[in-house]
C-alpha cells in the first residue's frame, strides 16, 4: 500500500514535468477551426486600478492615449490614493477617487463600472504600472470579431533592470507560451494574467458581479467562472502589455507570497472543472482543471528533486524516468524562450534560477501572512512607452 501511494504521489507531480511538451506536440497534429468574422461596434472602458500609489499613472495614460483605436474611455480608480497630483486635459480619461478605501480588484472594476459615462459592450484591465502597444485595441478586436467573450493579451517585461526582473519574465515567458498560447491552440483556454485582458462587460458582470473577491487571485476566479460555462478565453499574443517586473528581492517574496497564498485558496476550482467536464464531456473544462490543479512551478520542481532524491535509494530505474522527466521539462522550458523572441539578457540570468527559487521558498514559508501584506507591489523601476517602443524596433 505505501509502495502504491509513493507511485501515485510521483504520478501526480511528474506529470505537470511533461504535460506542457506534450501539449505542444499535440498542437502539430490539432487543426483549428475556422471561425467566421462578425464585425462588433467594440466601445472599450479601459479600467486601470491603483492601490495607494499613482507614480507611474501618468505613463500609464500617455500610452493608452496612443492607442490607435479610438472609441474607449479611460477609467482610473485611485483606491487610497492622493489623486492631487493627477490632472489630464483629455476628456477621455476619468479619474475616479473612492471615499472609501475598496483594497480589492474586483471592487476597483465595479466601482469604475458604476461609473461609466456610456454603456461601453467591452472592458480592458490594466495595472497601475502597465503600458500598452499602440495597436492594443486593435489586436484585441481580431478576437472579439471572431465571437470570443473573453480574450487574454501578452505581458512582456517592461524592465530587465535586474536578475530578477530577467527571471521573472523568463517565468512569464514560460507560462504565457503554455497556459496561453499553446493550451488555446489545444483547444482549452487560455489563463488569464491579472491585466492585460478583455471581455464583453456582460460576462465580466455576469462571473463576478455577485461575488466579493478579496485579496489577490481574482483572475482565478474569474478564468474558473468563464470555462465554468464551457466559454474559451482566446490567447494573442499580439496584444502587448509591457509589465514591470520584480526587480528586488524583498518585492520578489512580498509578491510570490500573495500569489502562493492564491494558489492554496483556489486550486481546488480545477476539480470543480474537472467534475463538471466528467458530468458533461468537456475537453475545454477537463484540460483546464489540470492545469489550475498544478503547483507554482518552483513547488513542483522541487517536489520533483525531491522524489528523484528519494528515488537514488529505492529503485535505479525511477531515478532514470525522473532524470527524462527533467530533461523533457527543460527541453519545453527552451522551446518558449525560443518561440518567443527572448531577450540574451534573460538567457544570461538562467544561471541564477537557484537563487530565484530561494527566495520563492522564503515566500512560500511567509504564505500564512499572505494577505495582511501590502495588497499592491511597490514598483522602482520607470519607463515610458517610447523607450519600450525603440527598443522593439530595435529588436525587430
Amino acid at each position: 500500500m505505501i509502495w502504491l501511494i509513493w507511485i501515485l504521489f510521483q504520478i501526480l507531480i511528474g506529470y505537470n514535468l511533461v504535460l506542457p511538451l506534450l501539449l505542444y506536440l499535440f498542437t502539430f497534429f490539432k487543426k483549428d477551426k475556422e471561425q467566421k468574422l462578425q464585425v462588433i461596434d467594440a466601445d472599450y472602458a479601459i479600467i486601470v486600478t491603483a492601490y495607494e500609489q499613482v507614480t507611474h499613472i501618468p505613463e500609464v495614460v500617455k500610452s493608452l492615449l496612443k492607442l490607435n483605436y479610438q472609441n474607449y474611455l479611460i477609467y482610473i480608480v485611485a483606491d487610497k490614493c492622493d489623486i492631487s497630483g493627477l490632472r489630464f486635459n483629455d476628456e477621455r480619461v476619468i479619474v475616479l477617487r473612492p471615499e472609501t478605501t475598496l483594497a480589492s480588484n474586483t471592487r476597483s472594476h465595479f466601482y469604475a463600472i458604476g461609473n461609466f459615462r456610456r454603456n461601453h459592450n467591452l472592458l480592458t484591465i490594466i495595472d497601475s504600472d502597465n503600458l500598452v502597444h499602440p495597436e492594443y485595441l486593435d489586436e484585441l478586436n481580431q478576437y472579439f470579431n471572431k465571437g470570443f467573450l473573453a480574450v487574454q493579451g501578452i505581458r512582456e517585461a517592461k524592465n530587465l533592470n535586474t536578475t530578477y526582473a530577467c527571471l521573472d519574465a523568463a517565468r512569464d515567458i514560460y507560462y504565457h507560451f503554455y497556459d496561453g498560447k499553446i493550451l488555446s491552440k489545444a483547444g482549452s483556454s487560455a489563463t488569464l494574467a491579472g491585466s492585460g485582458m478583455a471581455f464583453t462587460t456582460n460576462l465580466y458582470r455576469e462571473c463576478l458581479e455577485q461575488r466579493d473577491v478579496t485579496g489577490a487571485g481574482f483572475d482565478k476566479v474569474l478564468q474558473a467562472a468563464i470555462v465554468g460555462r464551457d466559454l474559451k478565453i482566446a490567447f494573442t499574443g499580439k496584444a502587448i502589455v509591457y509589465d514591470e517586473k520584480t526587480s528586488q528581492s524583498d518585492q520578489l517574496v512580498n509578491q510570490r507570497s500573495r500569489w502562493i497564498n492564491t494558489w492554496f485558496k483556489y486550486f481546488s476550482l480545477g476539480f470543480t472543472l474537472i467534475g463538471k467536464a466528467i458530468t458533461k464531456p468537456s475537453w475545454n473544462q477537463f484540460l483546464f482543471g489540470l492545469i489550475l490543479l498544478r503547483p507554482p512551478l518552483f513547488i513542483f520542481l522541487l517536489l520533483s528533486l525531491f522524489c528523484l532524491t528519494v528515488n537514488i535509494f529505492i529503485s535505479p530505474l525511477l531515478v532514470a524516468v525522473w532524470i527524462s522527466g527533467f530533461l523533457i521539462f527543460i527541453t519545453g522550458f527552451y522551446i518558449a524562450l525560443q518561440k518567443s523572441d527572448t531577450d540574451k539578457r534573460i538567457y544570461q540570468s538562467l544561471v541564477n534560477i537557484p537563487k530565484f527559487i530561494f527566495f520563492q521558498v522564503v515566500s512560500l514559508l511567509k504564505v500564512r501572512s499572505a494577505n495582511k501584506r501590502s495588497v499592491a507591489t511597490k514598483h522602482y523601476h520607470n519607463t515610458t512607452i517610447e523607450l519600450i517602443v525603440k527598443s522593439d524596433e530595435s529588436r525587430a
